[in-house]
């Protein structure tokens, strides 16, 4: 019987709704945000805290693994969404959180394997400084968002990855390596952005800047505009230190009106900074209002109207950078087990938003998709990842969708996907990979043409393929 791509894709989101016991067996299952990845594994391992007993018990369980021929895949807090960290009947490695040292003088800061960035914050905070690039949320690994190479919303900064000095990486026979733009620079080029494909990283130099007291400024504008006014925003000589845009998603006016928020320095009295506070951009909504607009026009409505008039008041009053930095993913968090959210995100050339806007008019309503939120931001080019999604400026556009767990819904949401990725690709974009692996081979291949090249350092550098995860199974494989 011939079974077509979404038969397979129908047939896996099936499985999502069968009892864990059932699936288990005498076997750990381990998942991630989506909660669509139910994974057994055969071992999962916690890893100790201390860098001698660490070391020690990762090249242990390397060495067990390559005997059994497992795979082996490493995690911190498992935000992924496709198992780009988890290992079908592999050795699962969790990450445990670690503090950040600081180094004033050098302007850097050391990440340990399992630090997050909410061990960064508070530690830079203290002495005056702040992460020069990290995610807008606190609950990630250093290590992680290195691995996935994800941004911010510090402006005019590529992703975090641009700003890593260097890392310490464990190969798969248990060799500890030094990686920069200087030395080993294959290895370090392939594992930013790697997915944790070509080795384990035990520590990263990261640079960090000084803290700063922020003033907010927003502006509502039509989306077709956004792009020019962002770029201005941006341009040479202007004061933004952080920026970001957010689009209505109201069936009335879908995807039509954005706004604009950038945030410029002010001086702290006396040099006086602040004690930073618990934050988010998106702390003018309660998470009632948020969650509340599913299957509502009248809330996502009521959501837009309150965001345009709270944001600016919000903002108009001085906050620390570290303030904004310093929020958790869980604000927004959805509860409904009958659903879960679900990120998209699009690398366009600011040129061509208004174009890729006006196709995901056509695309999402089609498909019968809950679009909650559209967050956009600006990432400078990146010219070290091989598998760079913003060889050139982009402007990024992240998409939260609230999806049904079924089987028709997963069906729709790849097919929607795959209709988006073809639109972004064709405009001379890109789009991220640490989602649902809802992507087509060749379309991998056109958005990231030295996809081969990384393959290839990647068999060179583990060639018994140790390290692996749903996305090589899926991808690259």
């Amino acid at each position: 019987m011939k079974i077509t791509r979404r038969d397979f894709v129908a047939a896996g989101a099936a499985a999502i709704a069968l009892p864990t016991a059932a699936l288990a067996g005498q076997r750990e299952i381990l998942n991630d945000a989506s909660g669509l990845n139910p994974t057994p594994v055969t071992k999962h391992v916690i890893a100790p805290d201390g860098r001698d007993a660490f070391i020690k018990a990762l090249r242990d369980e390397l060495k067990e693994a390559s005997q059994a021929g497992r795979p082996v895949a490493l995690g911190a807090a498992r935000h992924s969404m496709g198992g780009q960290s988890l290992a079908r009947d592999g050795t699962a490695i969790t990450l445990p959180p670690s503090s950040p040292i600081p180094d004033a003088q050098a302007g850097t800061y050391t990440a340990g394997y399992g630090t997050r960035w909410r061990d960064v914050v508070p530690t830079l905070d203290a002495i005056g400084f702040s992460p020069a690039v990290m995610q807008s949320n606190n609950d990630f690994g250093v290590a992680s968002t290195f691995s996935v190479n994800a941004h911010g919303w510090a402006v005019p900064h590529g992703p975090m990855g641009s700003t890593v000095r260097s890392v310490e990486m464990m190969l798969a026979d248990g060799t500890l390596l030094r990686c920069s733009r200087e030395e080993n620079v294959d290895l370090f080029r392939a594992a930013m952005g790697g997915y944790g494909l070509l080795g384990i990283i035990v520590s990263l130099e990261v640079d960090m800047v000084p803290n700063a007291l922020l003033r907010g400024t927003v502006k509502t504008l039509p989306a077709t505009n956004f792009a020019d006014d962002f770029l201005m925003a941006l341009a040479p000589g202007a004061t933004a230190l952080m920026a970001y845009g957010r689009l209505s998603v109201s069936r009335r006016d879908f995807l039509e009106e954005a706004m604009l928020v950038t945030f410029h320095g002010q001086d702290a009295p006396g040099n006086d900074m602040p004690p930073m506070k618990k934050s988010s951009i998106v702390s003018t909504v309660s998470r009632g209002m948020y969650r509340a607009q599913v299957g509502s026009e009248t809330a996502k409505l009521a959501r837009w109207s309150t965001e345009k008039l709270a944001t600016p008041r919000m903002y108009s009053r001085p906050i620390t950078r570290n303030s904004l930095l310093n929020a958790p993913v869980s604000n927004l968090a959805n509860t409904d087990p009958s659903r879960t959210d679900i990120l998209h995100e699009y690398f366009v050339p600011p040129d061509m938003l208004a174009s890729f806007l006006e196709a995901c008019r056509d695309v999402i309503p089609r498909h019968g998709q809950e679009l909650l939120n559209v967050t956009l931001r600006y990432v400078g080019s990146d010219p070290t990842s091989l598998l760079a999604y913003a060889p050139s400026s982009r402007i990024a556009a992240v998409m939260s969708f609230s999806q049904l767990v079924t089987p028709s819904a997963e069906a729709a949401m790849t097919r929607m996907t795959e209709e988006l990725i073809d639109h972004v690709i064709a405009l001379g974009g890109s789009f991220y990979l640490p989602y649902r692996l809802h992507a087509r081979r060749d379309q991998l291949a056109k958005a990231y043409p030295r996809l081969d090249e990384f393959v290839r350092l990647k068999r060179q550098h583990d060639p018994k393929l140790r390290f692996r995860n749903l996305m090589w199974d899926a991808y690259l494989a």
